[in-house]
């Protein structure tokens, strides 16, 4: 592709001249593109997706559009997104080799990455939703959030290489204003794009009006602004999630940022909570209880793969800056207390993000089709209540909660109660 070619979005009919003589994709799918068949399939908020397939294989070819594709061309955004997503997805590839999609292609100017077709893997919020089952889901993802947190810290990284790829990912303001705004504050007041199902607003008016919520929401806002801990996904739900039966994914980073280290893993958990409490919604009694055991089980295997990876990488990895070996090992001290403060900090964030995430899915811009996919709303603000008062409990008692077990016992207990 010329690098002179001013920006242009893609469509199924031009894509396969534009992308016809790069040998990165023809060695791929072939050099005969008017034989492509190329599908687009994005159903995301922000950008343009398509199958592009081939004789002999398929990949993915994604887009920036200079907008929020969710909101239309009145929401400006920078193209700049697809450079942090291709240089998160190349730091994630390192940090954690296997658990994103391979990269064939990137092109700066015109926003565009080709990239690895995963098949027959199907995003994990369908899955959840039509009450499929994958193996090994918790130890994949708690393995991706624990290598990801540790080796893009100061417990691991150069401080030189770590200071400098801080101050690159500062650059993606745009897309870390998105989270400051939507995820953060937006569902504390009446936002201008907020929206929530009718019948929730006694539970909406309970919220907004508790002051100590809203300011521990914004204590939680602070740290996730000022704080550079790591190279976070910084849009980690279970849209962001691809498996099969036994294999698992993670896909779209370009919220990629230097940030606390519970954001991603606290993000995650928010989402299986929520599948948990839409569950109503979605099976009959016959199947209701086995379904959502099985999705709190995740969240305890997600967490225990997370404080197991992240221990065995601190006892063996443990080569930047922070608690060095040199105060601890090497003089014939312990660091296991050490150890353990960093990770009840990151528990303590991670369960302040989730009781955020819980609410601004519900009551900010982007909902989660667990919820918007249950046709009754009557049943739908049932199950949303639920969620959002364990949502508040969790960012009040984030520093009480010690273990995911008391997760679970918070979720059965509002699981069977009316707030509404």
């Amino acid at each position: 592709m010329r690098d002179d070619l001013a920006y242009e979005p893609l469509t199924p009919k031009t894509l396969p001249e534009r992308l016809k003589n790069l040998d990165s994709i023809t060695s791929l799918i072939g050099k005969e593109a008017q034989e492509w068949r190329v599908t687009e399939v994005g159903d995301g908020n922000l950008n343009l997706v398509f199958v592009v397939e081939g004789k002999s294989a398929t990949i993915i070819v994604k887009q920036a559009l200079p907008y929020v594709r969710v909101v239309g061309d009145s929401w400006p955004l920078s193209l700049k997104r697809a450079f942090f997503e291709h240089e998160t997805l190349s730091r994630q590839a390192k940090r954690d080799p296997g658990s994103v999609p391979q990269i064939y292609y990137f092109d700066k100017e015109q926003a565009i990455i080709a990239m690895e077709m995963l098949s027959p893997h199907v995003i994990l919020r369908k899955k959840l939703i039509a009450g499929e089952y994958v193996n090994g889901l918790g130890k994949t993802l708690g393995h991706f959030c624990a290598r990801t947190a540790f080796r893009g810290s100061d417990l691991s990284l150069p401080t030189n290489e770590k200071k400098k790829d801080t101050a690159l990912f500062q650059g993606n303001v745009e897309l870390m204003a998105i989270s400051e705004n939507l995820v953060f504050t937006d569902p504390y007041f009446e936002a201008e794009m907020n929206h929530h199902t009718q019948g929730l607003e006694p539970v909406v008016k309970k919220l907004r009006s508790d002051i100590s919520l809203k300011t521990d929401a914004q204590k939680i806002l602070q740290k996730f602004a000022s704080n550079t801990e790591t190279l976070l996904h910084g849009d980690l739900h279970s849209g962001s999630v691809m498996c099969t039966d036994t294999e698992t994914k993670i896909i779209d980073p370009e919220f990629g940022f230097y940030g606390p280290m519970g954001f991603d893993i606290g993000m995650l958990i928010s989402n299986f909570l929520m599948a948990y409490f839409s569950q109503p919604g979605h099976r009959t009694e016959n199947t209701l209880e086995k379904y959502q055991d099985w999705i709190l089980s995740v969240i305890d295997e997600i967490y225990s793969a997370f404080i197991n990876e992240f221990s065995n990488l601190w006892h063996n990895e443990r080569q930047g800056i922070l608690f060095p070996k040199s105060l601890f090992e090497d003089q014939g001290h312990s660091s296991e207390a050490a150890l353990y403060g960093v990770l009840e900090q990151i528990w303590s964030d991670a369960l302040g993000v989730c009781g955020i995430e819980m609410h601004r899915r519900i009551l900010s811009l982007a909902h989660n089709a667990d919820f918007e996919e249950i046709s009754d709303t009557h049943v739908r603000s049932k199950l949303e209540a639920r969620t959002l008062m364990m949502g508040r409990q969790l960012i009040l008692e984030r520093n009480q909660i010690k273990d995911v077990e008391a997760i679970q016992m918070l979720a059965r207990k509002y699981n069977s109660e009316k707030h509404l």
